[in-house]
């Protein structure tokens, strides 16, 4: 006889009926759920059906609201939700139980690697499985069901089983909240046969939901700007160097008081490119050593104080730890945290109250700005291929810069694409996201989808490698059903070039697809697609015309090939420090 303990609440199947489409079933945990997705800002959710959420799909599709969108995987659902958080906030994807959630797993890791708050949505076993001897499908053929949990234990910075209707509400609440406040991802498991009974505690409609705002320390932000201002006004030539946590900080109007107030030059470092409007009159480019954008790196160096605003210092960023800075001239501006030099570290000062208290008590210093100024050299000669030479990837970004506007918005790839768009100038309003902590291959397709989706006012150009597209293909068909306009530029140069500059091998030798017959079966006459293969820069000149004007609606794919060895200098400089740095000989003992 099976004495399966009775966790959670149960009613006979026959008792529970879907809610029907565009009718939300108040009273239950899915309508709540859904009901807090969309308060939160979140009005679509990235998901992959599988039979331990199905019913939690019901009541999320009967949420007027919300919008599931159904994805080819579970990774790319993961990196859409990635996407979309970084246009609207926040983001929520759905999976079934381990083999879903394993799946999305390193989408989730990226995300909470790149601060970004994800709410991962995982349809569980049985309340009545839990606690009992069974063995389910789905897993690793283990009757304890926690190795889902003790994974996402690790990506996660807070994880909610639910599998009792009586602190279901409590527990979905406190996952959201702390989501919203930590700026990471989050993992609800919510058990199968509970979406949709009713309970006491859902019986009204959810109550308004709000986060108390951080305030700072004030004797410690005082203190902290104080020694902060007399470190820079002492200085003769300070630079800023803008850094990705000035997104988690939701600093960037307060950085912009304090550039405006201060006269230093900004730069930003690389992966913080998109948060530091380009066309600011002090913006001297992108921070990244030895392959900084041009006469950048010099001024930086050169400085007596640079204040780092939001940084991550990593092999990457640092090119393999190479960059000629020194602590005793760095005052770091972390989201809570303020450091000054080798001196004092001040805690729980938040970095825009900072930067706004900064700005006022800053004499303006305009010496560095001067100097770059001086040495500053405009790009000479014009690119341009001759009749028929094959396209170089230089020229092809030229022409991609001509398309940026305030109405656009650039999704770069792992590879030489994070040095080719490093070095678009961005306009007012442009969007610009890449994944460089994390920096994992095939990320750009799904992000795609998911930013193309929340920020429907822009049209999404995105520079995407061949070899990582062969990771995530597959949701350009996700693309094509939500009706996106997105351009994606395919550069086809037979491998993992990133890879090739970092230590080469056959390993890095990849199987040429047909691209463009690939987008083209998956189009297969349903819906809005235009394909187009360019070798040259007139036929390049030419698809760019096409996708702007008359296929302006449609998603665009351009598969453009050149030659396998046509890289960035930057990616060649910056891909023999990486190695370096790799191949160091353990330290004696």
């Amino acid at each position: 006889m099976d004495t399966a303990n009775q966790i959670g609440s149960t009613v006979p199947p026959s008792k529970v009926l879907p809610p029907a489409k565009g009718k939300a079933c108040g009273g239950t945990m899915g309508y709540h759920l859904a009901r807090r997705l969309v308060e939160i800002g979140v009005k679509d959710v990235f998901s992959v059906p599988g039979d331990f959420n199905l019913t939690l799909l019901d009541h999320l599709i009967a949420e007027p609201e919300l919008n599931p969108i159904g994805c080819c995987n579970e990774l790319n659902a993961g990196y859409a939700a990635d996407g979309y958080a970084r246009a609207k906030g926040v983001g929520a994807c759905v999976v079934t139980f381990t083999v879903g959630g394993l799946s999305v797993i390193n989408a989730i890791a990226g995300a909470y690697s790149e601060n970004l708050p994800v709410i991962c949505i995982v349809g569980g076993p049985n309340s009545n499985d839990y606690g009992t001897n069974r063995i389910l499908h789905h897993t690793i053929g283990l009757s304890d069901f926690s190795q889902e949990l003790r994974c996402f234990q690790t990506v996660t910075c807070f994880q909610a089983v639910v599998n009792n209707l009586d602190d279901a509400h409590e527990l979905i609440d406190t996952a959201i909240s702390t989501a919203l406040k930590e700026s990471k991802p989050v993992y609800i498991s919510i058990s199968c046969n509970l979406p949709a009974i009713p309970h006491p505690t859902f019986g009204r409609d959810p109550v308004p939901f709000s986060l108390a705002p951080c305030e700072s320390n004030q004797l410690g932000l005082e203190a902290a700007v104080e020694a902060t201002a007399e470190f820079l006004n002492k200085a003769v030539k300070p630079v800023i160097v803008g850094g990705p946590k000035l997104r988690v900080a939701k600093a960037q109007k307060a950085f912009l008081e304090f550039a405006d107030a201060s006269g230093y030059p900004v730069a930003v470092m690389p992966s913080g490119k998109g948060l530091v409007p380009e066309n600011h009159p002090h913006f001297i480019g992108t921070y990244w050593g030895a392959v900084s954008t041009g006469f950048c790196g010099e001024i930086v160096e050169s400085a007596d104080a640079y204040i780092f605003v939001g940084p991550i210092f990593n092999d990457y960023s640092s090119v393999g730890y190479s960059l000629l800075i020194k602590k005793e001239k760095t005052i770091l501006v972390q989201p809570n945290r303020v450091t000054v030099g080798n001196g004092p570290s001040f805690g729980w000062v938040f970095m825009a109250e900072f930067l706004s208290a900064l700005a006022k008590k800053l004499t303006k210093n305009s010496t560095a700005m001067d100097n770059y100024r001086r040495i500053f050299v405009p790009s000479g000669i014009p690119l341009k291929c001759e009749n028929d030479e094959p396209l170089r990837v230089n020229v092809m970004f030229k022409h991609i810069q001509g398309m940026l506007n305030g109405e656009t918005a650039v999704i770069a790839e792992t590879g030489d694409s994070w040095f080719n768009c490093q070095k678009l100038h961005l306009p007012e309003n442009c969007g610009y996201e890449f994944q460089m902590q994390y920096g994992s291959i095939g990320w750009s397709v799904g992000a795609t989808l998911g930013y193309a989706q929340a920020a429907k006012d822009k049209r999404v150009i995105a520079c995407i490698g061949d070899g990582s597209f062969q990771v995530t293909a597959q949701d350009i068909s996700t693309m094509i059903r939500c009706g996106q306009r997105t351009i994606i530029f395919l550069v086809n140069n037979g491998g993992y070039t990133i890879e090739v500059e970092i230590h080469d091998g056959p390993y890095n030798v990849i199987k040429n697809w047909n691209y463009v017959g690939l987008v083209n079966a998956i189009h297969n006459g349903e819906g809005k697609c235009w394909t187009a293969k360019v070798r040259t820069e007139e036929e390049l000149t030419k698809a760019i015309a096409t996708a702007t004007g008359e296929q302006k609606d449609s998603l665009c794919f351009i598969e453009v090939l050149v030659h396998k060895d046509d890289t960035s200098k930057e990616l060649l400089e910056w891909g023999s420090r990486v190695s370096s740095a790799n191949s160091r000989p353990p330290n004696p003992q």
